[in-house]
């Protein structure tokens, strides 16, 4: 089995995306908990929607800023953040 990787992201509404697996699974991630909780002061420009939506596809995982945030892929595939 190929290692997992994201295809494809669209932002829904919010911090909310759905993401597009290579084994054709989907996961609709709502990222707004991760975010907006007491975290890590990087993740502060996140609560931005406009900044959160810049993300890329990188190396078949999501990417903002140059790894600024990122997440395991398996972590984005079963919505567990």
């Amino acid at each position: 089995m190929p290692e997992l990787s994201v295809l494809k992201a669209t932002h829904v509404t919010g911090h909310i995306l759905e993401i597009e697996f290579n084994d054709n699974h989907v996961s609709v991630v709502d990222f707004a908990p991760f975010i907006l909780s007491d975290g890590h002061p990087d993740y502060d420009v996140y609560k931005d929607i406009s900044r959160f939506v810049q993300f890329d596809l990188l190396d078949g995982n999501l990417n903002w800023d140059d790894y600024t945030m990122i997440f395991p892929v398996e972590h984005l595939y079963e919505n567990k953040l």
